[in-house]
C-alpha cells in the first residue's frame, strides 16, 4: 500500500527522464505529479490534457498513459513556491546546469513551507546522474536559505542512480506529440534509503539501498562507461553507423566493450567488497549489453557518445574509473583505450551537426593528447606523466 502521507510530488523538469521515469513511477503509484518547467508549450499541454503517453520500446511495443499530472510554469515564482510548500515530496530532473538555476526557487519554497506549523520535512529526490549529488545540493541550498534554517532536520536529500535509457526522438516524432516520450522497459529507481526524513513511499519500482555511493559508482563505472565505450569503439570501427545495436552486432566490438566493463567491475568489487559480488556484476554487465542492443529503442551512437568535455572529464565514467583503478593499484588498460578512442569521436546528429561543445573539444585535441589528458581529463602533467605517455601511444595506434 502507498503511504497516505504522500499524495503530491512536485517534479522540476518535464524532460524525457522526468516524464518517462520519475513522473511515470509516481503517477502509477498514486501520486499527483506536478511538473515545473520553463518550456511553456509542454506546461500548457500538460494542463490541457492532464495526461501523456510513454511509448515503451521493446520487441513488442506498448504504450502507457500517465494520468493525474499537471504543470506549473517555472517563471511563475509565487505559484512554484506555493506548490513546494504544500508538496508531499519533491524531485529534480533538470541536469547540472538546470539544478543550479532552480536552487533559489526551491529555497524559497522551503522557507514558505517552514511557516506552516503542521508541515512535515520535505524529501527531495535528486534524479540526476551526478556523483555526490546530495553534498552539491546541500551547498547550493545553503547559499539561498536564511541563516539558521534547519536544513539537516527539515530536508532529506535523496541521491539516486538513474539507469533508464531514453533515446533522442526525431524532430517529426516530437512534432507529432509534444508530450509523448520513448523509453525502454527498465523501470527501477535506485535511491538512498538512509537519506529519507519521512517513510519511503511504497511504490513499485523504488529500490532503496543502504550504501548509495556504491550504486552511484556502479551506474557511472559500468553502465555509463559501457555506453561510452560502445559509442567510441563503434565509431572507430564504423563511423557511418547510426545506432548502438549496429556497432554491437560486430562480435569483436561487443566483446571489447564487455571486457572493458568487466575491468571496471573488478575495480568496483575491490572498492565495495561488501556491496557487490563478481557474479552479480557480470550478470549486470551482460544485462546492460543486452539492453544496449535493443533495436526498438533506437539509441544512437551520437547520443551515447556526444558531450565529450563532460563524458571524458576527471569525475566522469572513463577518467574517473582510471583514477580509482590507480588508487587501488588495479589494471585500467582497456578503460584507457576507451578514453583515448573518445578523443576521435566525431558522430553527428540527424542534421549532420556536431554538438557545439564537441566542436570546442576538437580544437583542444588539435593541441595534442597531453593537452586533452590534463585540461579535459584532469590528469596531472607530472604525477601522471607515464599514463599520459601511454595515452599518446594509444592515440598514435588509432590514427589512420
Amino acid at each position: 500500500m502507498i503511504n497516505n502521507s504522500y499524495d503530491k510530488i512536485v517534479l522540476f523538469g518535464a524532460g524525457k527522464i522526468g516524464r518517462s521515469f520519475i513522473g511515470q513511477l509516481f503517477s502509477r503509484g498514486g501520486f499527483e505529479v506536478v511538473f515545473v518547467d520553463v518550456f511553456k508549450p509542454v506546461i500548457d499541454e500538460l494542463n490541457k490534457r492532464q495526461s501523456y503517453r510513454v511509448v515503451v520500446k521493446d520487441e513488442v511495443e506498448s504504450v502507457i498513459t500517465i494520468n493525474n499530472v499537471r504543470g506549473v510554469f517555472g517563471e511563475d515564482e509565487e505559484l512554484v513556491i506555493r506548490e513546494i510548500a504544500t508538496a508531499s515530496l519533491l524531485a529534480v530532473s533538470v541536469g547540472l546546469h538546470g539544478l543550479k538555476s532552480v536552487m533559489h526557487l526551491i529555497a524559497k519554497g522551503l522557507v514558505e513551507r517552514y511557516k506552516i506549523p503542521e508541515a512535515k520535512p520535505l524529501d527531495i529526490i535528486i534524479a540526476e546522474n551526478l556523483r555526490n549529488a546530495a553534498e552539491f545540493m546541500h551547498a547550493e541550498l545553503q547559499k539561498y536559505l536564511p541563516e539558521g534554517y534547519p536544513l539537516e532536520e527539515r530536508v532529506g536529500l535523496i541521491e539516486t542512480s538513474i539507469g533508464k535509457m531514453v533515446p533522442i526522438m526525431l524532430k517529426k516524432e516530437m512534432e507529432a506529440d509534444i508530450l509523448q516520450v520513448f523509453a525502454e522497459p527498465y523501470n527501477t529507481l535506485i535511491l538512498d534509503k538512509k537519506a529519507f526524513k519521512n517513510p519511503i513511499p511504497a511504490i513499485e519500482g523504488l529500490a532503496p539501498k543502504e550504501n548509495m555511493k556504491a550504486w552511484v559508482d556502479r551506474k557511472l563505472f559500468i553502465h555509463n562507461l559501457g555506453h561510452a565505450t560502445t559509442a567510441y569503439l563503434g565509431y572507430l570501427s564504423n563511423p557511418k553507423a547510426t545506432f548502438l545495436y549496429e556497432v554491437l552486432a560486430d562480435h569483436s566490438i561487443r566483446e571489447k566493450v564487455r571486457q572493458t566493463m568487466l575491468q571496471a567491475a573488478n575495480i568496483l568489487l575491490k572498492k565495495y567488497p561488501d556491496e557487490f559480488t563478481l557474479e552479480a556484476l557480470i550478470e549486470h554487465t551482460d544485462d546492460l549489453i543486452r539492453r544496449f542492443q535493443n533495436k526498438a529503442l533506437g539509441d544512437t551512437v551520437f547520443r551515447v557518445g556526444c558531450d565529450l568535455r563532460r563524458k571524458l572529464s576527471a569525475e566522469d565514467r572513463l577518467a574517473g574509473a582510471i583514477y580509482l583503478a590507480m588508487k587501488l593499484n588495479l589494471p585500467y588498460d582497456l578503460i584507457l583505450y576507451g578514453l583515448v578512442a573518445g578523443f576521435h569521436f566525431r558522430a553527428t546528429d540527424e542534421a549532420g551537426n556536431l554538438l557545439p561543445a564537441d566542436q570546442e573539444f576538437t580544437s583542444i585535441y588539435a593541441r595534442g593528447v597531453p593537452e586533452v589528458m590534463t585540461s579535459v581529463c584532469g590528469f596531472d602533467p607530472i604525477d601522471d606523466q607515464d599514463l599520459i605517455a601511454e595515452s599518446v601511444l594509444i592515440d598514435q595506434s588509432i590514427r589512420p
